[in-house]
């Protein structure tokens, strides 16, 4: 079962998500994991960790999925 990443803002780049979700502990550890092909993106590898994410999609490494959120809506004056 996929873990729910909320969004702090409409979109993120795939090596910061790894990160901001505790997969990766580094840039670095990031950039591998996309490079040697271990991250999926609605199910299709992808290679590029500038890629942007936003709300609706699934990556997937290893035993991890995230399903990304949109940001919580900002209350109205």
């Amino acid at each position: 079962m996929a873990k729910v990443f909320q969004l702090a803002r409409e979109d993120i780049r795939l090596d910061a998500l790894l990160k901001e979700a505790g997969i990766a502990s580094s840039g670095g550890e990031a950039k591998h994991l996309i490079q040697s092909g271990q991250v999926r993106v609605d199910g299709a590898v992808e290679l590029r960790r500038s890629t942007r994410l936003g709300p609706g999609m699934t990556v997937r490494v290893g035993p991890h999925e995230l399903r990304l959120a949109g940001p919580p809506a900002s209350p109205t004056p």
